[in-house]
């Protein structure tokens, strides 16, 4: 295993795999081809959204998603997940054997305490309710939702979340939620990434390393939470290595310079000023990585642009 990744040797059981929730169709070719990393050694376990007897398995998806966004508003949907999230794209992570879950675990993921909100399983006369996670061959621990655009080499992340955010701290797996949307841009051999989160949310600490990240979007109305970063990365996995080691991006800071003027993620006016500077063509802005791991979650950022070169 990669040194940077000791204290993830979980992804060494055989009883923990990654998975990828995908209809045939939209299986990858090649997997893995574009970016060489090895972090990545155990063979994918494969589902099909489009077979009912995965049912139990999207159901936990379901459950496992509404928990961890239902807080902020934000739960997807089943219809949603199915039309326009594992139809056109696919959802990957990673899923243990009920032998390898921790109490902890089992509790969190637990069926009968945590049923997926619209299931017609209660309902179907035809459909059998699983109560048990020992009845399931394995069990979906994160999510990434990952979809093609119409941009070539453009996906957008959808969807990130984790069993790590619903059992107490330090009784998760070690970068699960890191090191699951590293295995969908792997594995699916994404060259850009765009996604949107919020100012001031604690995804922003993830999401920033997975390739120098510029802001196409400050200031976003159009979407249920205005105050969201539209952004888009160039996937580059030596940013996935500053994650674990905290070394300073030399790259970042060959390539970027501060523009003198800062992001304030309390201020809406900050983020429309900031939009309209983008809408006026004056960018490419960036964000650092390295300045939004060091800084409180409500700390004023500094934009950054694209040096001269000569």
């Amino acid at each position: 295993m990669n040194p940077l990744l000791a204290k993830a040797n979980w992804m060494e059981r055989d009883d923990i795999r990654p998975y990828v929730f995908v209809r045939p169709e939209n299986q990858i070719a090649q997997p893995g081809s574009v970016h060489r990393l090895n972090w990545f050694q155990q063979e994918p376990i494969f589902k099909d959204p489009l077979d009912i007897s995965e049912l139990a398995f999207a159901d936990r998806l379901y459950s496992l998603e509404e928990r961890a966004f239902g807080p902020s508003n934000m739960a997807m949907p089943r219809w949603v997940f199915y039309d326009c999230a594992v139809m056109p794209g696919f959802v990957a992570g990673f899923a243990a054997k009920p032998s390898a879950l921790t109490k902890e675990m089992r509790d969190a993921l637990d069926p009968k305490k945590f049923p997926a909100t619209g299931s017609p399983i209660k309902t179907s006369s035809v459909l059998k309710e699983v109560t048990s996670l020992d009845e399931m061959d394995w069990i979906p621990l994160s999510l990434f939702i990952i979809i093609p655009t119409m941009h070539k080499g453009e996906w957008v992340a959808h969807n990130l979340c984790s069993v790590n955010s619903l059992v107490p701290e330090g009784q998760g797996f070690y970068g699960l939620g890191f090191l699951s949307k590293a295995f969908g841009l792997w594995y699916a051999n994404v060259d850009q990434c765009s996604g949107m989160t919020q100012w001031g949310s604690p995804a922003l600490k993830l999401h920033s390393h997975y390739g120098h990240l510029e802001v196409i979007g400050a200031y976003a109305p159009v979407h249920s939470h205005a105050k969201t970063i539209t952004y888009r990365v160039q996937v580059n996995t030596n940013c996935w290595e500053k994650f674990f080691n905290k070394e300073p991006d030399l790259a970042f800071l060959e390539n970027y310079g501060p523009t003198g003027t800062f992001i304030d993620p309390k201020s809406e006016e900050s983020m429309l000023d900031f939009q309209k500077r983008i809408e006026r063509s004056e960018g490419p802005f960036f964000l650092s990585a390295g300045e939004i791991a060091q800084k409180k979650l409500d700390e004023k950022l500094m934009i950054y642009s694209l040096k001269q070169q000569y």
